[in-house]
């Protein structure tokens, strides 16, 4: 390991919109004294906003330019495709819904390209991380929704009976692939891995206004081009064992051409070997107890960034922990 590979810390960039709480202060977040916080991003390297290390050679130093001087050493050949068109690809954030978001959807890779420039399409994975009694979110359209009837019922204000409605609770986990209709609801903190984007089709904003006190812009054309109306009614994702072995369960959340997701249950004093050959970047969170990832120390709600060229790695938790592990799969 050199002075310039190592497992990065960021100081998060925090987003005000309206919708947003105060409920990212009990996970460890360092608040505005006044207004909301609706997102934490977490690893964000994005025009948007972008996290600044805080360990190590590149200390004070943003991720953008972080990849900028490690290139593919940073992300992986798995992400030459992101390398070619100059992007970070992947984009970690903490959602803190006190009200509704909007009823939205998010292009593919060829649709943005084709419309937002350079920007990537946006496909996304969601895992409860705290949840009011009941808390809901809107994932997919009722079964027969057709482009007309839908379009029809947004003109008219009332979409609500084509909606699809999930209840939803601590530890659920959610794949919400590019052109997936959706909602994040109100009493719900999740964290969401997703391709580095910050592009939203807004379908309908539930008659409020933003700060200015005009309604907040609608993109109903674009999400119709994009909607997959086709597609049945998702549920909260079943887990799929990977391995049990020495205190250490593995279990896949989510897997998709960006990125695969796992949630890593380490058994008191329990240990995890990886290896980062170069193929990908791997990123780890906390999201219970406390562990050492790569010999930074993680509580919860915590995430750091492994270089793919780090080699050897352990993750370890002398008290238990469970963690989330993002990374791009090999076929």
């Amino acid at each position: 390991m050199t002075g310039t590979i190592y497992p990065l810390l960021f100081r998060p960039v925090l987003k005000d919109y309206l919708w947003g709480g105060r409920n990212l202060a009990a996970l460890g977040r360092t608040l505005p004294r006044t207004g909301t916080v609706a997102e934490s991003w977490e690893i964000a390297a994005h025009p948007d906003g972008t996290s600044v290390v805080t360990n190590g050679h590149f200390a004070c130093r943003p991720l953008t330019a972080v990849h900028d001087a490690l290139g593919i050493d940073l992300i992986g050949t798995a992400n030459a495709w992101a390398q070619e068109r100059g992007k970070f690809p992947l984009l970690v954030k903490l959602i803190d819904a006190e009200q509704p978001l909007s009823i939205q959807v998010h292009p593919g890779d060829d649709y943005a390209l084709a419309h937002e420039g350079n920007e990537l399409g946006k496909t996304e994975m969601w895992v409860v991380v705290r949840a009011r009694p009941g808390a809901e979110l809107v994932l997919g359209l009722a079964e027969g929704t057709t482009r007309e009837s839908f379009r029809e019922a947004v003109l008219s204000g009332r979409p609500e009976p084509f909606l699809h409605r999930l209840v939803v609770a601590e530890g659920d986990h959610l794949c919400v692939p590019a052109g997936t209709l959706h909602a994040i609801m109100d009493g719900l903190i999740l964290a969401e891995i997703q391709q580095n984007s910050n592009t939203t089709y807004r379908v309908f904003d539930w008659n409020r206004v933003g700060a200015d006190g005009r309604p907040r812009p609608l993109h109903l054309d674009k999400a119709l081009d994009v909607i997959n109306f086709g597609a049945p009614e998702p549920g909260v994702c079943p887990t799929e064992l990977i391995s049990e072995e020495a205190g250490c369960r593995r279990t896949l959340l989510c897997r998709n051409r960006y990125f695969t997701t796992e949630r890593v249950d380490l058994a008191p004093g329990a240990r995890f070997d990886g290896h980062c050959d170069g193929f990908s970047l791997e990123i780890w969170g906390v999201l219970d107890g406390r562990a050492t990832v790569a010999g930074v120390r993680l509580q919860a709600v915590r995430f750091t960034l492994l270089p793919a060229v780090l080699g050897g790695f352990a993750v370890t938790a002398a008290g238990g922990a469970t963690l989330l592990r993002s990374y791009v799969e090999r076929d």
